[in-house]
């Protein structure tokens, strides 16, 4: 049974384009941590939980002993090139489809059908709400067309093809929005603030998070929410799922699905959500890689509360392609050591282990965003 499990296809719910350039060990240890300037005085980050486990699971494929050095890594990495590499991390992962969140790009990556290309894969848009509000703002408008201008442009991004929305409010306001849909005039007020800003501008106001995420659910677009672990920018703080939910039981009504990403070190608390909400979905993206030897860990109290069925996969790989190897095999691994040793001690059959495996690796996904 473990041999299936870790064959199954998966679809890769949330993630981000690659670097398609060369890197340097400064450049490319700054992208194994949510740091934005890692310090000397920790040491390398190839001493950390996901640098050992890119040594021990990354390496073979670029036909490297098992926990080559890191120099050796690297150079190995810099004679293949970026786009070999690339190519050979993201047909490893093994996935099906991928949706891609396409709001943030400090600089170029690559883009959905990119990625999709060399994933041998079907690959999506994931549209960043926030994002929207800031273009509008930025391209001229004024306070009292702004919620129309943004409805106007999320509706062609769904025209073209888009198959869910994101949330960054966690950055920026944190959890704890209020339920209802704002009114006009409190989306004119807050619009009518952020543009006397100085650009360019940035959305992290509680009125604008929530009239998005209605945007967003009016249009029948799946959320998704940044929860808990992210870089420095995230006061973790109000990044606990609990917070929202006073919107989440206003959702549950329209059948939004709304997708929790990422959740450690809440995990527990999303778990729960996925429980007591039928829209709500929950993954471990990011915290899978991040965690490495101990992903399976995090998998299992992840599912301690959440309907096998509510759980998904995604990688949150950015930068790197060894993340979408690396997000799927320790998904893989994880979830097929939690099944096989509930299957071992009778607390389910392998036939139910499989069939809730692929729920999990790609069946919901498939039908969350209708793909």
């Amino acid at each position: 049974m473990l041999e299936r499990l870790e064959r199954l296809s998966l679809i890769d719910h949330h993630c981000h384009g690659v670097l398609r350039r060369d890197l340097d060990r400064a450049e490319f240890e700054s992208l194994l941590t949510e740091a934005r300037a890692p310090g000397p005085l920790g040491g390398s980050l190839f001493d950390s939980q996901a640098g050992f486990a890119l040594r021990r699971w990354c390496a073979p494929v670029l036909d490297l002993e098992t926990h080559a050095d890191p120099d050796d890594y690297l150079a190995r990495r810099a004679e293949l090139g970026a786009d070999e590499v690339n190519r050979r991390f993201l047909e490893a992962a093994g996935l099906d489809a991928l949706c891609v969140d396409t709001g943030y790009t400090p600089e170029p990556l690559t883009a959905p059908a990119e990625l999709g290309g060399l994933a041998g894969a079907r690959a999506h848009e994931i549209v960043r709400l926030e994002r929207v509000a800031e273009d509008t703002a930025a391209d001229g408008t004024d306070a009292a067309r702004f919620a129309d201008d943004v409805r106007t442009r999320l509706e062609a991004r769904v025209r073209a093809g888009a198959v869910g929305a994101k949330s960054v409010a966690a950055y920026r306001a944190g959890l704890e929005l209020a339920g209802e849909r704002p009114s006009d005039l409190e989306v004119a007020a807050a619009a009518g603030r952020l543009l006397r800003e100085e650009m360019p501008p940035r959305v992290a106001d509680e009125t604008l998070h929530r009239f998005l995420v209605w945007c967003a659910a009016d249009l029948g677009l799946p959320v998704q929410f940044h929860v808990g672990y992210g870089d420095a920018d995230a006061d973790l703080r109000r990044g606990d799922p609990l917070l929202l939910t006073g919107l989440l039981r206003e959702l549950a009504p329209t059948g939004t699905p709304v997708l929790l990403l990422h959740n450690y070190p809440y995990h527990r608390q999303a778990g729960y959500l996925a429980q007591v909400f039928p829209n709500v979905f929950v993954d471990a993206g990011l915290a899978t890689h991040n965690l490495g030897h101990r992903a399976p860990a995090l998998i299992a109290e992840l599912l301690e509360l959440a309907p096998f069925g509510k759980v998904l996969f995604s990688s949150d790989a950015y930068g790197l392609a060894e993340f979408y190897h690396l997000g799927a095999l320790l998904f893989r691994r994880g979830l097929a050591r939690l099944l096989r040793s509930g299957a071992t001690e009778g607390a389910w059959t392998e036939r139910d282990a499989l069939r809730v495996a692929e729920l999990a690796a790609a069946g919901n996904a498939r039908r969350v965003y209708r793909l």
